[in-house]
């Protein structure tokens, strides 16, 4: 194990994270960019910045393009995750390193997609792409050249996603926890529209009754990294949002719940969350689907 390696290990370890071998800090991405057993994929909010410049070997996963069924507003299926994984040269036996902007939102979406596929070796990288280039790390504009793999995944775990049905039924359970992470203008429903993505937009405002508001950059550092356990802990269990209980979280369209879903599971080692990747785009214009403001 390199001197960064062991550092790594020794913060992460500190930090009391329930899973601390799913982050790795930029030093040690830098220390492995010429490692053929890890596949390094930028997923980005703005898919344009890859283009501008990326980590050096790095993949870029568009979602509105990749991972998206071409007629059902869905993920692709089993098959279709297959080919991806083959083009990117990506095997079962891979570790695959998830970076991206906004605190790696998209970044904990895809580690959530890839889990649902079965996909076990796979890390994010603390603190994003902003905090690789706040220290001035390489970046490049050279795609790379991949030779195609064999990839075998999973039939997709569905105890890891919500639906509205689940979302209905458990509205009367004492034992759920749904978590908004949303804005508190969102959650308030003063904010209904997003004027910088009208593919999200929704009928009525306002939130899923009895969810908490827990703001998904509240698990966050300034600098992007994730806070320690601790702090984390006192974040979701001022909210009554704790282990025992069945979790249920949801955003606009799954990507900031993703990111919580991630903090829950891997970071506090919650055993039963669920992200409702339908979401507010799907809650706000159901039919007669109860709303609180």
């Amino acid at each position: 194990m390199s001197g960064t390696e062991q550092t790594t290990a020794a913060v992460n370890a500190a930090s009391g994270y329930a899973h601390p071998e799913v982050l790795v800090e930029t030093s040690w991405v830098a220390e492995h960019l010429e490692d053929d057993s890890i596949r390094i994929i930028e997923a980005d909010e703005d898919v344009l910045l890859y283009e501008i410049g990326h980590i050096p070997g790095a993949v870029k996963l568009d979602w509105h393009v990749d991972v998206q069924d071409r007629l059902a507003r869905d993920f692709v299926d089993q098959q279709d995750f297959e080919r991806l994984m083959s083009r990117w040269g990506i095997t079962n036996d891979t570790t695959i390193v998830l970076y991206g902007d906004k605190n790696n939102w998209y970044a904990c979406y895809s580690f959530w997609l890839f889990s649902m596929y079965g996909h076990t070796k796979m890390k994010i990288m603390n603190g994003g792409r902003t905090k690789w280039e706040a220290e001035k790390r390489p970046l490049t504009k050279a795609v790379p050249q991949i030779t195609p793999s064999t990839y075998h995944a999973q039939p997709a775990d569905e105890s890891l996603r919500a639906y509205r049905e689940d979302v209905l039924a458990g509205l009367k359970n004492p034992g759920r926890r749904l978590v908004d992470v949303r804005s508190p203008q969102e959650y308030t429903g003063e904010l209904i529209h997003m004027v910088n993505y009208p593919q999200e937009g929704a009928q009525r405002g306002g939130h899923i009754p009895g969810a908490k508001s827990i703001p998904w950059g509240t698990a966050a550092n300034a600098d992007g990294t994730f806070k320690s356990a601790e702090e984390l802990r006192q974040i979701y269990g001022s909210k009554d949002v704790t282990p025992d209980a069945e979790v249920v979280t949801y955003c606009r369209i799954g990507e900031r719940s993703a990111y919580t879903w991630f903090v829950l599971t891997r970071l506090l080692g919650y055993p039963r969350v669920r992200n409702y990747d339908g979401s507010w785009t799907e809650w706000g214009n159901l039919v007669r689907s109860p709303i609180e403001k």
